[in-house]
């Protein structure tokens, strides 16, 4: 296996996640890693440090992205629901995936501001120091926008109703204020 093989087998499934995750489309998603290797093909000698290949590529993923957002007009909506996420919490296992997927499709409902840090963070499991390179922003900048998002999505999950409790009407007991 020759070298640019060895890269894409390292990080095809990790570039396709964030991928996907922004641009919400397996479509444009497999677009954006295609391109994101093809720049590679066409750049990627240039890149004297090669322990840093994996940030050059998700960095380039985002700039990529980023284009063919300008580009467009039309951003058609999809959940995350193919991503593999995980809550660190102390909830039996089948509790915590469900929150996770719940975690995951509030994901896509975050800003893009918000939503890149928290899916390179917990997701593709980026340090501050890769992300804050990935998308060209200060560390601080990485550690505040995680942590809102992280409030955000919170609240999210706090305001999302779960389908089996929807329609049900709590009654106070008679005398009770």
């Amino acid at each position: 296996m020759n070298e640019f093989e060895e890269l894409v087998d390292a990080h095809y499934q990790a570039l396709y996640r964030f991928g996907y995750s922004l641009a919400k489309t397996p479509e444009r998603a497999s677009d954006l890693v295609q391109q994101t290797f093809v720049k590679w093909a066409e750049k990627g000698h240039q890149l004297e440090d090669r322990s840093k290949a994996k940030t050059w590529l998700f960095t380039t993923l985002y700039r990529e992205h980023l284009s063919q957002a300008r580009r467009s007009t039309k951003f058609p909506e999809r959940d995350l629901e193919e991503a593999e996420f995980q809550l660190p919490s102390n909830q039996p296992d089948a509790d915590r995936q469900l929150d996770a997927k719940r975690a995951v499709g509030l994901l896509a409902e975050l800003d893009e501001t918000f939503r890149a840090p928290l899916t390179l963070f917990f997701l593709q499991e980026h340090s501050y120091k890769e992300i804050a390179e990935t998308l060209d922003i200060p560390i601080g900048t990485v550690m505040s926008r995680i942590s809102r998002g992280k409030k955000q999505l919170r609240e999210l999950m706090e305001t999302a109703q779960d389908p089996a409790t929807r329609n049900v009407v709590e009654f106070k007991q008679k005398g009770a204020l």
